[in-house]
């Protein structure tokens, strides 16, 4: 009988504890349930006000321009439609409506329809051009302080010369336009120059191996000059000679950038590439300074934000293009070398003291040059 007893309170001990425990699951259960419920309204509540201050923002914008005039200004890349800085600059049209609530419209043109770099840079000077988006070295043949940029491993790669030139040590560069007619906007890409070889050249990862190669450069004595103190033997060609000197042994490697040698197809003899990062080449945008001084600050303000956007537009598709070019080069079967002696080249420049040798040019600032390292540490 005792035994009994004690069974039936074992059992109904039991019996309790499980209703305490699933009561207890329950209320778990329903805690997480409004905890999930709280957190969703929370995020609903988030996205309104977020939702709302954008719309404030628009309408404060839209305030700010009530009753300006409208405005069209031409902008020009000379390159044909598929290049990047044609690209770009539609793109900077796009982002320039949108910000203005379609008050400023950008004229895009392209192809040479207004002229060459030299021609378009001078028409940009006189105004005839608003707004154009070229090669920065077009710029030094009459604003030489720029060609500060073409010292060679200033930058360690592209997104760093980004940060840099569209910053407060861009704005330095370029302080001077206004003396030239100009004002500078932003700073996009071109591209980051490498060195690729055909097979009489051989593959290149330090410097020691450029010695004696006959590598294709661009007509510049800066460029000379680096590889000429490397030890190669340099040569000096337009683009349109670079396919049949390669072809012919006239020249036995280049220093372009990597979808360079695809959209310029100059890569049917090439059978090496070395990722050396030795120079960075840059697209400058700039206006002409009396079209810009005719605009309303706000307008000003709209056109200086959406030139940065634009500018990091240049600097991603370029990185996208340089990947699609890797692909279509290595299916041709050229070799790349991602790890090369960097360096070795610096070494053998004997960077930084090789940018002495233009001390007494005009554009040298060791000021502004010792900052532009200091990023490079």
């Amino acid at each position: 009988m005792k035994k009994r007893v004690v069974s039936l309170a074992l059992a109904v001990t039991c019996a309790v504890s499980t209703l305490a425990g699933c009561g207890s699951s329950s209320a778990t259960a329903t805690t997480t349930a409004a905890a999930a419920e709280k957190k969703e309204e929370t995020k609903k509540e988030t996205e309104k006000a977020t939702e709302a201050a954008a719309t404030e923002a628009q309408k404060e914008a839209e305030g700010e321009l009530a009753g300006l005039e409208p405005v069209t200004l031409t902008i020009y890349s000379p390159g044909n439609e598929n290049s990047v800085p044609t690209k770009t600059i539609a793109e900077y049209a796009r982002l320039v409506k949108e910000a203005s609530n379609g008050q400023i419209t950008l004229d895009v043109h392209s192809s040479g329809e207004l002229g060459n770099d030299a021609e378009a840079l001078a028409s940009t000077r006189l105004g005839t051009i608003d707004l154009i988006f070229a090669g920065t070295s077009g710029f030094t043949e009459f604003y030489d302080k720029a060609k500060i940029l073409d010292m060679p491993f200033l930058f360690k790669d592209a997104d760093q010369a980004y940060e840099v030139t569209n910053g407060e040590l861009g704005d330095k560069i370029f302080s001077g336009f206004e003396d030239v007619g100009l004002v500078y906007l932003a700073e996009g890409d071109n591209g980051m120059r490498q060195v690729s070889t055909t097979e009489a050249g051989g593959p290149i990862h330090s410097a020691a191996d450029v010695d004696g190669v006959k590598l294709r450069v661009p007509t510049s004595q800066v460029y000379l000059d680096v590889w000429q103190t490397l030890g190669a033997n340099p040569v000096a060609l337009a683009l349109n000679e670079l396919a049949i000197a390669l072809s012919n042994g006239t020249a036995e490697g280049q220093d372009n950038a990597t979808y360079h040698l695809v959209a310029n197809a100059t890569y049917d003899d090439i059978k090496y590439f070395s990722f050396i990062n030795y120079m960075w080449m840059g697209c400058t945008m700039a206006a002409n300074k009396d079209s810009w001084d005719a605009l309303p600050e706000q307008y000003q303000t709209i056109l200086r934000e959406e030139a940065k956007k634009a500018a990091k537009y240049s600097f991603d598709t370029i990185k996208e293009d340089n990947v699609t070019a890797r692909k279509t080069l290595e299916e041709a079967g050229v070799q790349f070398d991602d790890n090369p002696d960097i360096q070795s080249f610096k070494d053998k420049l004997d960077i930084p003291n090789f940018y002495k040798k233009y001390e007494n040019e005009s554009w040298y600032d060791q000021e502004l040059l010792d900052a532009l390292l200091a990023v490079n540490k």
